[in-house]
C-alpha cells in the first residue's frame, strides 16, 4: 500500500488509545506497554508497504503489537529468572513496582488466562474484533476463539465471584 507520513499518522490516531490499552494489559506496567507500542508503530511504519489494503490497518497493527508484546513478556520473564537466580545467591529478593492503572481485582483474574486467552481477550474488549478477526490475527478458527473466550470470561467470572 502507498502510504506518506500523514496518511499513517491519521491511520494510527484512529486507534492509538486502543493499541495503547491492549499493551497495557499484556505488559502489565506503563513503560513496557509505551515502549510496546512506540515500536509496534515504528515496525508498522516501515513496513507499510506490506500492508496490502488500508481497511486492514488496525488488525494488522494489532498483530505487530501481539508479536511485540510476546516477544518482550517471554525476554522479561527469561531476564526475571536470570536476576531471581542472582538474588538467591545473594540473599536478595527482587521487587516488583505496582501498577494502579487497572483495577487489582480485574488484573488477577486476567492473569490467571493463559497467555492465549489474555491475547483473545484483549482483542476482543480492547480491539473490538470478533471472532473470525481475532481468528486470523492468531492463525486460528473462529469457533475455537469463541469456545476459548468463553472459557476464559468463564475463569475470570470464577475468580472475581
Amino acid at each position: 500500500m502507498q502510504c506518506d507520513a500523514k496518511k499513517f499518522a491519521q491511520m494510527y490516531e484512529e486507534i492509538y488509545k486502543d493499541l495503547y490499552r491492549f499493551a497495557l494489559c499484556r505488559m502489565k506496567n506503563v513503560q513496557d506497554a509505551e515502549d510496546a507500542v512506540s515500536e509496534s508503530v515504528l515496525a508498522a511504519y516501515e513496513n507499510i508497504r506490506k500492508l496490502q489494503k488500508e481497511t486492514a490497518f488496525k488488525s494488522w497493527m494489532f498483530t505487530i503489537l501481539a508479536n511485540i508484546c510476546r516477544r518482550k513478556l517471554k525476554e522479561s520473564g527469561e531476564r526475571q529468572k536470570k536476576e531471581a537466580n542472582e538474588a538467591e545467591g545473594l540473599g536478595e529478593l527482587p521487587t516488583k513496582t505496582p501498577d494502579y492503572g487497572i483495577a487489582v481485582d480485574v488484573r488477577k483474574a486476567f492473569f490467571v488466562l493463559t497467555q492465549e486467552e489474555q491475547e483473545i481477550i484483549a482483542l476482543s474488549v480492547f480491539g473490538g474484533y470478533n471472532s473470525k478477526e481475532i481468528g486470523s490475527a492468531l492463525n486460528l478458527n473462529a469457533n475455537t476463539v469463541r469456545s476459548k473466550r468463553s472459557r476464559a470470561l468463564e475463569k475470570m467470572e470464577f475468580v472475581l465471584a
